[in-house]
Parts: C-alpha cells; structure tokens; sequence
C-alpha cells in the first residue's frame, strides 16, 4: 500500500488512527455513512459476547476512532483497557486506515440511492450545536485548536434537490463527511484490496433479508463459537426495532445528546425508499452520474438491480 491518505471533516479525522496500537484479532467496521455501520457494530457485538444485552453502551464498546468529540488520550485510553476483542468503527476509506494483515476488516455497501436519503433525515435530526460544542471541548483537553470549519452549504428546501445535491457533490473524498462520490470511492478502496487483507464484504440488503443468516457467517467468519439456543435472542437484539428501542445505548457518536430524537437516528431501515422520490427522468440522470464515479462491477453489486 502507498502512503496512507488524509481523510478530514467536520466530524473526522483519520489521523487519530496514529494514537492507536492494533492487536492480532482486532475488528475494523468500516463503511461509508448510513450504510449499515451501528447495525453491523450490533451484530458484531452481540456475536462477541453472546448475550442480548450489551454490558455497556455500543459506543463505548466500539469506539468511533476517528470521532472528533472524544478526547483522543481518553479514546486511547478506553481503547487500551478493553479486554474483549476490540471491534473500532470508522467510516474511513481503506486508504485512510492502517493496514494490519491481523486485522479482520468489515465493509457494508447499501443501495447509494438509499444512503442519500437516509443521509438527508440524519443531517434533518442532528443537534449541530451540540456537537460543535462537545467538539471543542474535545480539542480544548486535547490541547489543540478545533481546526477551522467550512460553512456548511445551505441545504435547499426539497427533497429531492438535496437528494441531488448530494449525489452531484464534487468535493473530494478526502474533505466531505457522505456525498455519492465518497460513497462508492469508500467500498471501492476495499475492493481494491482483495487478497492482500482479510476484508469482510456486507451488502445491507442481506442484512435485511436473513439477518440470522448474516449474523451465523460473520460468526464463522470471525472464529468465533456460539451456542445455538442463543441464536433467537441474539438476531431479535439485532434487528431495527430492537436497536430502535434502545437507542439511548445504540446511537453513535457523543451520545443520545446529538441528536434531537436519538430514536428517529434509526429512521426506517428499509431498502428502496428512493423509488417514492425519484422518477424515470431522475433514475437516468442517477444512472449517468453513477456510473461515471464507479467501475460496473461495484455499481451492479451495491444496486442490485440493473442501472441503465
């Protein structure tokens, strides 16, 4: 691999990745935003120790390395103490991350066209002003400068032009928290590194169609043995509704004070909402600007279905 790159937001830094020394069974879950992340976090946790109730809150379990709200010698510090198999989250491109052959590595695609639009309500129901604060705190025990922040573009009043304003969003990779291009130059990154680390590819759609399943493979996957009467309680601790209702413990970031209703963070999970927004005209549009981001074997495998 060449020199990792820099991967910097309002929200991130990958940077923070240096501060950190990874053991031989650590877990990465990395994916591109409101793609799956706490879902696959969950599931993971939950196969790890085998008990529908998570012994602590899914952020202080899996921490969010590059989060900018957490001081980064008390995210060291938490990182270090852990005696579970460690499993951080991220939403950096592989590019940005250390490559570590002991590591499993976990990427989860979704349907970009949903993503958008998940995106869209999850801007909708973050309390800015919350986290802006807790992020200079953050730097203030850091003893650094929080850095400047770029003014946010203003969000037009549709839905659908700020579906498109996301989709047709040309800043680099390296500087946007979620646009189209980050989207797929994200789960590009990890297909690029077929053969050289142990990457896990998840496709959100699989979650929803046979979550047990999933959750049984990563099992297998990771080494990891669980009883079989356990199943049935671990999927039910797994699915939308349950994470739904304890979201006081399942939201990401700083905590449930980021967000105006941190129950509305898991919105709908569903797959397709795009089809009540976009028409014929928007789909081919889609298709287009698509297709020029990405290679036809990633577009085929995210959508699955035919994009013309």
């Amino acid at each position: 691999m060449t020199e990792r790159r820099s991967y910097k937001a309002l929200v991130s830094d990958n940077a923070r990745w240096d501060a950190v020394t990874l053991r031989d069974d650590d877990i990465i879950v990395s994916t591109p935003p409101k793609c799956g992340t706490t879902w696959m976090q969950t599931s993971v946790g939950l196969v790890l120790f085998q008990t529908p109730d998570l012994p602590a809150p899914l952020s202080e379990l899996s921490p969010w390395v590059d989060m900018l709200t957490w001081p980064l010698d008390e995210l060291v510090a938490t990182i270090e103490a852990q005696q579970h198999r460690r499993f951080l989250k991220t939403h950096t491109p592989l590019d940005g991350l250390p490559w570590d052959e002991r590591v499993t590595y976990i990427c989860v695609g979704r349907d970009p066209r949903d993503v958008g639009l998940s995106m869209d309500r999850h801007i909708g129901n973050t309390d800015i002003g919350a986290f802006l604060a807790q992020r200079e705190r953050a730097a203030a025990i850091d003893g650094i400068e929080p850095g400047p922040l770029r003014p946010p573009r203003p969000r037009p009043g549709g839905e659908r032009d700020r579906f498109w304003q996301w989709a047709d969003d040309e800043t680099p990779s390296t500087q946007v928290g979620s646009s189209l291009r980050r989207t797929v130059e994200h789960l590009q990154t990890f297909r690029d590194a077929a053969g050289d680390l142990d990457v896990v590819h998840v496709h959100y759609d699989d979650l929803k169609a046979d979550l047990e399943g999933q959750m049984r493979q990563m099992a297998a996957r990771l080494g990891i043995d669980v009883d079989e009467h356990r199943w049935p309680r671990l999927v039910q601790a797994a699915t939308f509704e349950s994470m739904r209702s304890r979201a006081g413990t399942t939201v990401p970031g700083g905590g449930p004070e980021h967000w105006i209703d941190p129950a509305a963070f898991f919105s709908r999970g569903t797959s397709g909402q795009w089809r009540d927004l976009l028409d014929d005209a928007d789909l081919a549009r889609y298709a287009a600007r698509v297709r020029a981001l990405a290679p036809g074997n990633l577009v085929e495998w995210v959508h699955r279905e035919p994009i013309d």
